[in-house]
């Protein structure tokens, strides 16, 4: 009995190696599968190395802040050293306690997962991060899921050879997806939190770090209180290993979640009409400059870096510029068209209007769709006057309704736009860009896309011609008496008089009065003595671009041209009659730093510096006795509820204001020494507008714009803007100091005549 006890246990010791060994064996043996692929194919050294990730491009800001980002995915990878010690702490702490004393495979976790299955602590950092770079989504399939396993266990041995702990825990951490387009850590600060991960607190980076065990689940934005518990659980961990202590832990889990959402998106954040644009440029520039091997960059998914010359600072006053005054200016064009039985037109008849609101139907998203979608004109018209919810424009915020698609179409067109640009003179560099209104709402772009007709806001050129050429002075003094240009001059079919916007005549005017005063005659002299052509020519060498009739009537701004245009072009005067090309990029570098080009302003002389100082002593007038009059201190008028004025300006503004026929268009280009910026505003249609001078003139539309982003540029001390006069150039020979005014001036109010 006992020998065949003792046989029995023999039995049982060899059966339990056997399964021991064997375990091992097949562990072994699995495990040497899954290095050499035999479970399917394993990552390169080349793919290590280089692991395939969607990266974003980046805008970069003049003064180094990102201001947006093309993406397929949002992601912005960031090194070890930019991480805040807190947010590695709390990822550690929670995620991988051991992660700095195992190399990829954690064997007690996993030990602890086999033995007592839920507890957690199987997959490390790096084995996590090994599943979201090569191994895909977790299969469904128990068999699956363990050779899956095995897989990562690779891969993560091969990680911890290949990369630091340092270098795993960014790569982790710029891979991970935090949902709501924040792809990778920086993102998610920047999304979540308005700041970058350096900035961290140590709440705000356990509730990112929480996020990590599933961030669908554990949404900010839809579950908030089920993320604070489990930031939570992330800040007792953090206890237990000994990074906050348990007073630190007690008080930072009573905070709230502190969420500062800023979403990344095409329609959100500053300088969206700008990105657009600049979307179209980098377009073309991947087309001509590929990738070393003939390939083109992809500017949404190759992390490319652009610097582009707009200032964050600048940009952001000039968008809070246009939504002030506009939504102001917005409430008393709504309450005129209380009165206004075709409202929001004047001017036109009923089947003009059924056009304006036909042609903005046929170019609308929705109609488009609609016709790919094969429905026919009858079924698109039911859709078009059938009410349905919707999210609309205001003032006030974007507001649910319920209305038609017509009727949403009329709604918008109530609404008057506006655009302005900035540019450095000296150096080209365009400083701000607001396309609009709202980008969301409102795509076409005033600055670049739109042509409106540009008013007196193109008199300076002629100006400019006669000075330039026949030395001119702003003290030479002309009649102020009708003046007519004969039939078959210049090609015109008709004799042109031009009439004064005040029908005020008589007497005798400076130059500089009559710029000041925008007085129509006297531009028709001055056109008259240097041609239509070499006006023309000087413009077109001053920065527009667009094809200009040598026609006499441009000395009164017939001519549509473009804010982009307009605004360059008097960047020249400010640069001492030297004409530098506008830029918006300065730099471009791949996703290592590599730069790929760097840009160069191209300049060009226009005028002479004498002229072009001359041209700057007329344009000062006007802000001192001439439609701009109300930039000063001394100015006050009942129109102050519209506009906000005085503005109490004191320093040397040269600048011009503009009005087009019946009120269509307000201008306001405005000069200081380093900064030229032109404001234009209207309605989409040029049947909308004011129905008075009061209102409508572009001294009231446009120039309270100009003045409030000034006071913000003023107001922010790092950015330097100029309150110096302008330089006077040595031996200056035409005159400027003008006497005082003759008696027998007669120019009228001069703020109500800038046509």
């Amino acid at each position: 009995m006992e020998k065949k006890a003792t046989t029995s246990f023999k039995k049982y010791i060899i059966w339990f190696w056997a399964i021991v060994l064997g375990g091992l064996l097949f562990f072994v043996g699995l495990f040497f599968a899954g290095s050499v692929g035999g479970l399917g194919a394993l990552p390169t050294f080349e793919e290590l190395e280089n692991p395939q990730t969607n990266l974003a491009t980046e805008v970069i800001s003049a003064d180094g802040v990102t201001i947006g980002k093309y993406a397929t995915e949002n992601r912005t990878p960031i090194k070890f050293n930019e991480l805040p010690e807190n947010l590695v702490n709390a990822l550690v702490a929670t995620e991988d306690e051991r992660f700095y004393e195992h190399s990829g495979i954690d064997y007690r976790g996993t030990a602890r997962a086999v033995v007592k299955p839920g507890s957690g602590g199987a997959s490390t950092i790096t084995q996590q991060l090994a599943k979201m770079l090569f191994t895909g989504e977790r299969s469904t399939n128990k068999m699956e899921r363990v050779l899956q396993k095995v897989k990562e266990w690779v891969v993560a041995t091969k990680l911890e050879k290949q990369y630091t702990k340092h270098e795993i825990i960014a790569m982790y951490l710029n891979k991970y997806d935090f949902l709501n387009q924040a792809v990778g850590i920086r993102s998610a600060a920047r999304i979540y939190f308005g700041k970058e991960p350096k900035e961290l607190e140590i709440h705000e980076s356990a509730m990112l770090v929480g996020m990590l065990k599933n961030s669908s689940y554990f949404n900010p934005l839809r579950r908030e209180e089920l993320v604070k518990q489990r930031r939570n659980v992330v800040l007792l961990q953090m206890t237990k290993n000994n990074f906050i202590t348990e007073s630190e832990k007690v008080s930072l889990q009573q905070l709230p979640l502190d969420l500062n959402y800023t979403p990344e998106s095409h329609d959100e954040g500053y300088a969206t009409y700008f990105r657009t644009h600049l979307q179209k440029v980098m377009r073309k520039w991947v087309q001509n400059n590929p990738k070393p091997n003939g390939e083109e960059y992809n500017i949404f998914s190759d992390g490319l870096k652009i610097y582009v010359t707009i200032d964050s600072r600048m940009q952001k006053y000039a968008e809070e510029a246009v939504s002030e005054h506009m939504a102001n200016l917005q409430s008393y064009f709504f309450k005129e068209q209380e009165r206004n039985k075709t409202a929001p037109f004047y001017d036109i008849e009923k089947d003009q209007i059924d056009g304006i609101i036909d042609r903005a139907k046929k170019n609308s998203e929705r109609y488009k769709r609609l016709k790919i979608a094969g429905k026919s004109s009858k079924e698109i018209d039911k859709i078009f006057n059938t009410k349905t919810k919707m999210k609309v424009f205001s003032w006030k915020g974007d507001r649910d309704t319920i209305m038609s698609p017509n009727d949403s179409i009329r709604y918008y067109k109530y609404f008057l736009r506006s655009g302005l640009l900035s540019i450095e003179p000296q150096t080209g560099h365009i400083k701000a860009w607001v396309g609009g209104i709202n980008n969301k709402h409102f795509k076409y772009d005033a600055v670049a896309q739109q042509k409106r007709q540009v008013g007196s806001t193109f008199k300076p050129f002629v100006y400019a011609t006669a000075i330039n050429q026949l030395r001119r002075s702003p003290c030479d003094m002309l009649p102020n008496t009708p003046y007519t240009i004969p039939a078959g001059k210049y090609g015109i079919p008709e004799p042109w008089t031009p009439e004064n916007s005040n029908q005020k005549y008589g007497g005798m005017l400076t130059l500089k009065d009559g710029l000041a005063g925008s007085v129509n005659t006297m531009s028709a002299r001055l056109i008259d003595e240097v041609g239509p052509e070499n006006v023309v020519r000087l413009a077109k060498a001053a920065g527009i671009e667009t094809e200009i009739q040598a026609n006499p009537s441009i000395a009164l701004g017939a001519v549509d041209l473009s804010l982009y245009e307009m605004v360059s072009a008097y960047s020249t005067f400010a640069n001492k009659g030297l004409r530098v090309k506008p830029m918006i990029i300065t730099r471009i570098e791949d996703k290592n730093g590599t730069v790929l080009k760097d840009f160069v302003p191209k300049t060009q002389e226009v005028l002479s510096e004498e002229s072009a100082y001359v041209i700057l002593n007329l344009l000062e007038g006007v802000t001192k006795s001439g439609s701009g009059i109300r930039l000063r201190s001394n100015w006050s008028s009942g129109g102050g509820s519209v506009t906000g004025f005085p503005y109490n300006f004191t320093n040397a503004i040269a600048g011009k204001t503009g009005t087009t026929q019946n009120q269509s268009d307000g201008w306001f280009m405005g000069i200081v020494p380093n900064l030229a910026t032109g404001v234009w505003t209207g309605g989409e249609d040029r049947a909308t507008h004011f129905a008075g001078i009061a209102k409508g003139q572009g001294a009231t539309m446009a120039l309270p714009t100009w003045a409030l982003f000034m006071q913000k540029c003023y107001d922010d001390k790092t950015l330097n803007i100029s309150k110096e006069d302008f330089e006077k150039p040595e031996n200056l020979s035409i005159n400027i100091n003008c006497d005082e005014k003759p008696e027998e001036t007669n120019i009228g109010t001069s703020f109500d005549t800038d046509f």
